[in-house]
């Protein structure tokens, strides 16, 4: 099963970076390689990398402390940077692996850790859902109006599950605990707590496209860069590769041409994620022994 799942995010991957290779030249694309500004590309990139491994930590730190009890601030920094490495082959097993680590170290049910992280993660989408529609509607986009169902469905989501969760005759279930336990100021409190790290990234896409030439509309990029971030969050493709480009293709082709955007696209993505990686192969050592013994013994970890 595994085996499939890798070979179907290989073959989608291919599938789409072929469909937007027949549209885009290999010459333009150099071109557009060789004529950006470095200098001020990764002058907006690395800091927002850094910034978000640190407020990354700070927020899975919130909600461990929320949820299952106080975990030192340097000693998560390994781990959640570890976790990145592990997750460049496989986004799963970096977050199985993440509720690992802190089920050794909290001596938590697993599973309860598990439902923590998942918690992290829908709430992630959420909030990016938010900064989209505020992009139209303080921006007054007609054009994106086809993102208003999205939110609604992720509203209707979100009372339908937090109203399960509540129901004495819903299962007890250990990967549930963190949804029941949480009230609605916890949901917003993540969420808002999350801000900080969008702002810093939307800031720095700004200014770092413009190394590229592209000059993208604060609103256009305030609305559509969310919607973005959620395509690169899915794990259908290899490294998030593909979904990544397309999008950034269809939504500001207006403002700039294919190869261009294709270029910064690749660029942005790759030093995102090789720094990130980087900084798990720094802190790698220092997690090792807290993490790959946990990943071997552990029944529920291995499924």
């Amino acid at each position: 099963m595994r085996f499939r799942n890798r070979a179907a995010a290989a073959l989608l991957t291919a599938a789409i970076l072929a469909l937007i290779a027949r549209r885009i030249p290999l010459a333009a694309l150099a071109n557009a390689f060789r004529s950006a500004d470095y200098r001020l590309f990764l002058a907006c990139m690395i800091p927002n990398t850094l910034f978000y491994f640190c407020w990354d930590t700070l927020v899975l730190k919130q909600a461990i402390r929320w949820f299952h009890g106080d975990v030192p601030y340097r000693s998560l920094l390994p781990v959640r940077a570890s976790s990145y490495v592990v997750g460049f082959f496989n986004t799963n097993i970096g977050r199985g692996a993440l509720a690992a680590y802190l089920w050794r170290r909290l001596d938590a049910p697993f599973l309860e850790l598990g439902g923590t992280v998942l918690f992290l993660v829908l709430t992630e989408y959420t909030q990016l859902v938010l900064w989209a529609m505020l992009g139209i509607f303080g921006f007054r986009r007609e054009i994106t109006t086809g993102l208003l169902p999205v939110a609604a469905a992720v509203a209707v989501f979100w009372i339908a599950f937090v109203a399960y969760t509540r129901m004495r005759a819903a299962p007890q279930w250990s990967i549930l605990r963190t949804f029941r336990r949480a009230g609605l100021m916890r949901y917003a409190q993540i969420v808002a707590l999350r801000a900080p790290m969008f702002i810093v990234s939307l800031g720095a896409h700004y200014y770092a496209a413009h190394a590229f030439g592209i000059r993208i509309p604060f609103g256009e990029l305030l609305t559509f860069l969310p919607v973005i971030f959620m395509a690169a969050a899915l794990p259908i493709t290899v490294a998030h590769l593909g979904t990544t480009q397309a999008a950034w293709i269809y939504f500001f082709g207006q403002y700039a041409p294919a190869p261009t955007l294709l270029a910064f696209s690749l660029a942005a993505h790759l030093t995102f994620t090789f720094t990130r990686a980087l900084l798990g192969v720094l802190w790698l050592p220092v997690a090792y022994s807290d993490l790959v013994p946990v990943v071997r013994t552990t029944p529920e970890c291995a499924a």
